[in-house]
């Protein structure tokens, strides 16, 4: 099994040549269960099976069962659009079988993420002694910050609940840590989806005893509608409170390294703890979340992991251990493949891509708004755009997404908005077009 094969080798690079070449993408379709699971009957045996006979297997029953992020066509959730150069290093990293939780084990490949974790810091605004870590994803990521917040918070508060401020339009992963790490939430009313350092202090200023609120949760871009909170608010509260001061960027962080939108995120120089997810809209493979502390002695306290094994890592030298920045221990260098493309490609490059779904966002919206029978929601800040059509009903909506899938049109599935079922584009892809666009909105005449 540890031993070179070159035919192996020649089937999957050959493999994986013809799936980076394809353009575009196809979307494909969810798979039925009966027929997946008749074809991988009997493929694993004691004996082992033909690599060829796998390898097909693969390529004719299993991927075209799973709906390719990566198409330009892929415009429902967060989508993704991996660089080619991030997806060729990310089986140079696989095939290193690098363990990168540790300077001792991979100097090297932590020396590189921390390049890039110094470059979003700097786009950030955040100060020079910042970094972090690289975590599987945005769930990951605030998972991790807000443990440290909290164990940060008991020093001085030893006993009692402890809560932390949210808005009620948080991502879904702050509402399942504050479960698992035990906290309570002050729920935030947000105007017009958005949070405020108003609407912040305001309920600070309510609440019967806030002295057990230790931290806030900010959002750079809301999953559903790319709704930047008012950062600079909610900072200035959680400064005059002594507050932790998170920011969920995970979908909506890349916007830092777009001019046209810069300002929207002016205050989140100011935040304790900021996650984005480069597997999103900075083009990395998944998966791939990038953790930023700014005192990250805070986070090393909280997440170093204790045991007589593990001494040897913990020395008094210069060393940068990611397994002391998160909750993780065993971890791969997810950050190279980001690190890689950003070194050929360049900066201004990711600039341009990102502005490109900004463009694509306004110029679709435009669209929408002239078009008769279609109504636009809100304008969009970023790249979400949500719309209706008008007359229709949620039943209406999910008939429409299927047959675009059935045809390979596009993947556009409907979502919520203040009770009412919608249709919702996601554009992240430089090779989505009006084009494709158009083509979408004309199966909802």
């Amino acid at each position: 099994m540890h031993s070179y094969d070159e035919r192996l080798t020649s089937l999957v690079f050959d493999y994986m040549k013809d799936r980076l070449s394809l353009d575009p993408v196809p979307l494909d379709n969810p798979g039925v269960k009966d027929k997946l699971e008749a074809a991988l009957a009997g493929i694993i045996t004691p004996g082992g099976t033909d690599p060829e006979k796998v390898l097909n297997l693969y390529a004719d029953q299993l991927a075209p069962a799973v709906i390719s992020a990566d198409s330009p066509r892929f415009l429902s959730f967060i989508p993704a659009a991996p660089t080619k150069a991030a997806l060729l290093f990310d089986m140079v990293v696989s095939c290193a079988s690098l363990q990168g939780i540790s300077w001792l084990e991979a100097s090297g490949a932590i020396a590189a993420e921390n390049q890039v974790l110094r470059l979003l810091a700097d786009r950030a605004g955040m100060p020079e002694g910042a970094g972090g870590c690289f975590v599987s994803g945005g769930s990951a990521g605030n998972l991790s910050a807000l443990v440290v917040a909290r164990d940060t918070a008991r020093r001085r508060i030893p006993a009692g609940r402890l809560r932390v401020a949210v808005s009620d339009q948080a991502h879904s992963s702050i509402s399942n840590t504050l479960r698992i790490i035990d906290v309570d939430a002050l729920v935030v009313p947000s105007r017009d989806h958005r949070l405020t350092g108003e609407s912040l202090r305001a309920a600070l200023a309510a609440d019967p005893d806030p002295s057990n609120v230790i931290a806030a949760v900010a959002t750079s871009g809301t999953t559903n509608a790319g709704i930047i909170d008012d950062l600079a608010g909610v900072a200035e509260v959680a400064r005059e409170r002594g507050l932790w001061f998170h920011v969920d960027g995970a979908y909506g962080g890349a916007g830092l390294f777009a001019p046209s939108i810069r300002h929207r995120y002016a205050g989140i120089e100011h935040a304790d703890s900021f996650v984005v997810d480069p597997h999103k809209w900075l083009f990395a493979p998944f998966d791939c979340a990038a953790l930023i502390y700014r005192e990250p002695r805070l986070a090393r306290a909280v997440h170093t992991q204790d045991a007589s094994y593990l001494d040897v890592l913990h020395t008094e030298g210069d060393e940068w251990n990611p397994t002391d920045y998160a909750y993780h221990l065993t971890r791969r260098a997810r950050g190279l493949p980001l690190w890689f493309s950003l070194a050929v490609n360049g900066t201004d490059a990711y600039t341009e891509a990102i502005e490109k779904g900004l463009r694509l966002a306004r110029e679709t919206a435009a669209l929408i708004d002239g078009t008769g029978h279609l109504e636009l929601i809100r304008e969009p800040e970023l790249s979400a755009v949500l719309f209706r059509r008008t007359g229709w009903t949620g039943r209406d909506y999910h008939e429409w997404s299927e047959r675009l899938l059935a045809g390979q049109i596009g993947f556009v599935t409907p979502t919520g908005w203040e009770g009412e079922t919608v249709a919702r584009f996601a554009f992240l892809h430089p090779g989505t077009s009006m084009e494709i666009v158009k083509e979408i909105l004309d199966t909802m005449a």
